[in-house]
Formats: C-alpha cells, structure tokens, sequence
C-alpha cells in the first residue's frame, strides 16, 4: 500500500516519526512537506495530499498538524475524501470500519509519538466492513454528486 503523508509546522516531528514507523511496517510512503519547523498554511498541504488520494496517486493519506482538525477540515473539502481526526484507537479501528476513512488526522501537539504509532497501526490494518455502513457513505456520496 502507497500511503501519502503531509503536515505542517505544528505536526512536523510527528510526521517525521510516523514515515520512519510505517515504513518499518513496510508500507510506501510518499512525503507531501513541510521538510522543517517553519511556519507554514496547513491547507495546503492538505489539499495535495487530499486530491492526490482522491485521484488514486495513493490508497490513504495521513496528514499531521498542532490538533488535527484544521487538515481534518481541510482535506475533507475534496470530493471523495473521509478524513477522520482520531486521538485514540477506538477511533481508528471505526473510522476504517464504519467510515471508510481514506485519510487519517493527527494533532501533532495533542498525541504522544507511542500512541499515535499505534493509532497509525490500527488505522492501517483496519478495513471497512461495508454492509449497513456503505448504505450510509453512498448517501454522502449522493450528496457531493449534488451539491448546491
């Protein structure tokens, strides 16, 4: 699996571990920035990370900034993307269950470097259940299609 990786200044470091850890997990990983600390607008690099996995450029993307919700909002704008912010396991392990979630969201300054491996682990080995839960995501589907 091809996983695609983002994040601004607030979740560098984050990021910068999590590469090293799902690569030990043998995955690819392709690094969408920032390369450093310095200030930098989280959308965007939500949005190429968003759009890229939207296009199939990579089968899930993780995106990492201070708290996690600002890339949650904005990857979640692109057509086709289900970006969950999740700060535990529980999460995780649903967000891929139920939600299908393509994209998973961090807080760089809200989850420690051992959890968030493990968040990052359980996310990945989840898999959508389908059954009443696709009746559900075709509905939001269905929506985006006919969006005002």
């Amino acid at each position: 699996m091809k996983l695609l990786i983002g994040s601004d200044h607030g979740g560098f470091e984050l990021k910068e571990d999590l590469k090293i850890f799902i690569q030990e997990l043998g995955y690819e990983v392709k690094d969408y920035g920032t390369y450093d600390v310095q200030s930098c607008d989280y959308p965007d690099v939500a949005f190429q990370v968003a759009e890229d996995v939207a296009k199939g450029e990579g089968e899930r993307g993780i995106l990492v900034c201070g708290t996690g919700i600002g890339m949650s909002i904005a990857a979640n704008k692109v057509k086709g993307i289900r970006a969950s912010l999740c700060h535990d396991t529980f999460s995780a392990r649903f967000a891929r269950e139920h939600n299908d979630a393509n994209i998973l969201t961090l807080g760089g300054r809200v989850v420690g470097k051992g959890l968030a491996r493990e968040i990052v682990r359980i996310w990945l080995e989840a898999n959508f259940t389908g059954e009443r839960h696709a009746r559900r995501l075709n509905k939001i589907e269905e929506y985006e299609k006919n969006e005002r």
